[in-house]
């Protein structure tokens, strides 16, 4: 099945995909924040460039979502039938990148949480956000 868009337009399409300040990240960012967790963003002196990160608490936070980082199980992380060797090697190596990010985090001591693009769809935000705040609680 050939792409509907000529080559140019689809990386334009692309390249307007947003990596920081997502919908989810925000969301994410104002409830801690209402509720008294004070963060900072994208540190850029820690692996993988977290998307939050709690000092006080030594935890750093990845609003992932769930196509780019290959959510397994989950309806949103279909590999695309056009280009599908392209996408399928990009995806996975995010996958173990991710791995390897989480892993050195841990190995300086730092806690990680992963939240999902779908587990902050409007039927899960509130129960997904409760969780965070216990699990930040919960130390």
């Amino acid at each position: 099945m050939a792409d509907v868009l000529s080559q140019e337009q689809r990386s334009r399409c692309m390249s307007h995909i947003k990596s920081k300040n997502t919908k989810p990240e925000v969301l994410v960012r104002r409830f801690l924040f209402a509720n008294g967790f004070r963060f900072r963003l994208h540190r850029k002196d820690l692996p993988g460039n977290p998307d939050i990160v709690l000092p006080k608490y030594k935890v750093a936070i990845f609003i992932n979502g769930c196509f780019w980082h290959g959510h397994r199980g989950c309806k949103y992380a279909t590999i695309p039938v056009n280009n599908h060797d392209f996408w399928q090697t990009k995806i996975s190596g995010n996958v173990e990148r991710d791995k390897i990010n989480v892993a050195k985090l841990n190995e300086m001591g730092w806690r990680v949480i992963e939240i999902w693009q779908c587990q902050l769809k409007p039927k899960n935000n509130e129960l997904t956000l409760s969780n965070l705040i216990t699990e930040l609680q919960n130390e």
